[in-house]
C-alpha cells in the first residue's frame, strides 16, 4: 500500500464514491455498522484495490493499561475458549474473513501522556509476530505537544516492526490546536518507519511528503479526526444544509451554500477536475443525494490531482517542497479571493495550513549521510 490514499468511509456513504477510487494509487477503509460484511461483500463483487476495514473501537472506549484493546459488545460468547476470549484476535480475524488487504488492530483511545497504554498495545501487537497487522495508534493530539511526549510515542511506536497507523484525536482540528503539533507529526513520521496517518483531512498529503507509508482522508469532517470518547462534539457550524466541497485554490473546505452565498453577484469559480469539467463550485447548494454524490466524486478527484502530483516528485525534499508551496500558495490566495469578491475576511484559512505552509522543509548539506526529507528541525 506504499504511497497510496485510501478513502475512509462508513458503509452508508460509500455510494458516494465507489465509482471514483483511483485503482492505481487509491482503496478503501470501511468504518462503521456493517463494515466487515459489506467488505465481504465487496471482495465477492471482485473489488481488487487495497481493501481495510477500520474497527473504530477508539471512538467509544479508553485505551488502559489493562485492555489497550478493549471488549466490544458485539464480540460474542467465548465459552471459555481461549481463542475466542481475545477482544484483539477476534478482530483480526474477523476482518481476515472478510477478505482485508491487512487487519487493523481495535485499539482504544490512547489519552494524552498514557504510556502505559500505549507500551502495553505496542507489546502485545509485536507479540503476534505478525508484520501484516496494522496497528492503529488513535492518540489524543496532546502527544504532539512537547518534546518528552513525542520521543515516548516514537519510542513505542518503534517496538513494532511492521506497519503503524497514526489517527489524531481531539475536537474539530486537532493539528491546529498546538503550534509545534505539524512540525512534531513531521518528526514522528520521520522517525518511524512504516508509519502511517489515517483517519484525516489534508494533513495526509503533508505526512505522505514526508514519509508516511500510505493514509486515509475522512470522506466526511466526522471521519477526519477523533472526538474522544465520552465528548460532545464540538462544531462552529448549525445545522448542515449543503455539502462540505474541497475550494482546490484554498485548499480548504467549505459548505457549497457558502461557497454560493459569497459567489451572489460574481461569476462562480470554475473547477477544471474531471468531475467538475468547468463547472463552477457554487452548484453545490443542497443536501440533495445527487448534490452529496456529485461533491463527494469532486473533492475525491481533486485530491487524486494532489497526490498525482506530489507523488511524482522526488521522494524526501522535492517532495516536502512541493507540499510546502501549494499550501503556501494556498494561504497567499485567501486574501486575494477575498478582495475579488469585496468580501474581506468571508474566506480564511485554516490554523494548520497556514502551519504547513510555514514549515519549510530542511536542506541537507551535500555529502551528508542524512537521506533528504529525514531531518528535523
Amino acid at each position: 500500500m506504499d504511497g497510496r490514499l485510501l478513502l475512509h468511509v462508513s458503509k452508508s456513504r460509500l455510494w458516494q464514491v465507489r465509482d471514483h477510487i483511483d485503482t492505481d494509487r487509491g482503496g478503501l477503509v470501511l468504518c462503521g455498522d456493517g463494515a466487515v460484511s459489506k467488505a465481504m461483500e465487496l471482495r465477492k463483487e471482485e473489488f481488487t484495490a487495497p481493501l481495510l476495514v477500520d474497527p473504530e473501537v477508539y471512538t467509544s472506549h479508553v485505551a488502559t493499561e489493562e485492555a489497550p484493546f478493549p471488549r466490544t459488545e458485539d464480540e460474542g460468547f467465548s465459552f471459555g475458549d481461549p481463542q475466542f476470549d481475545d477482544p484483539l484476535r477476534v478482530s483480526l480475524n474477523r476482518q481476515r474473513a472478510a477478505g482485508v488487504t491487512a487487519p487493523i488492530t481495535p485499539t482504544g483511545y490512547i489519552q494524552a501522556e498514557d504510556s502505559a497504554a500505549l507500551l502495553t498495545a505496542t507489546r502485545q501487537v509485536e507479540a503476534l509476530d505478525d508484520p501484516s497487522v496494522i496497528f492503529a495508534a488513535p492518540v489524543d493530539v496532546g502527544w504532539l505537544q512537547d518534546d518528552d511526549s513525542v520521543r515516548q510515542l516514537i519510542g513505542a511506536l518503534n517496538l513494532i516492526r511492521g506497519p503503524k497507523a497514526l489517527m489524531l484525536g481531539g475536537q474539530m482540528d486537532p493539528l491546529g490546536r498546538f503550534p509545534q503539533a505539524v512540525s512534531n507529526l513531521r518528526r514522528v513520521l520521520a522517525s518511524v518507519p512504516g508509519a502511517a496517518l489515517m483517519r484525516t483531512d489534508l494533513a495526509v498529503f503533508g505526512a505522505l511528503a514526508h514519509g508516511a507509508s500510505f493514509g486515509s482522508f475522512g470522506t466526511t469532517g466526522s471521519l477526519r479526526h477523533i472526538v474522544p470518547p465520552g465528548q460532545p462534539v464540538q462544531s462552529t457550524r448549525g445545522v448542515v444544509a449543503a455539502p462540505h466541497v474541497l475550494f482546490p485554490e484554498l485548499m480548504g473546505f467549505f459548505l457549497g451554500s457558502k461557497i454560493a452565498k459569497a459567489f451572489a453577484a460574481a461569476d462562480g469559480p470554475p473547477c477544471n477536475c474531471r468531475v467538475c469539467d468547468g463547472e463552477g463550485l457554487d452548484r453545490f447548494t443542497s443536501m440533495h443525494g445527487e448534490h452529496q454524490r456529485r461533491a463527494a466524486a469532486h473533492n475525491v478527484a481533486t485530491m487524486g490531482t494532489w497526490l498525482h502530483m506530489l507523488m511524482g516528485a522526488a521522494h524526501g525534499f522535492d517532495r516536502q517542497m512541493r507540499w510546502h508551496e501549494l499550501c503556501r500558495t494556498a494561504v497567499e490566495h485567501y486574501p486575494i479571493l477575498n478582495a475579488s469578491i469585496d468580501q474581506k475576511g468571508t474566506f480564511k484559512p485554516d490554523a494548520q495550513l497556514k502551519r504547513w505552509a510555514v514549515l519549510v522543509p530542511d536542506v541537507v548539506p551535500l555529502g551528508s549521510s542524512v537521506p533528504a526529507g529525514q531531518r528535523t528541525s
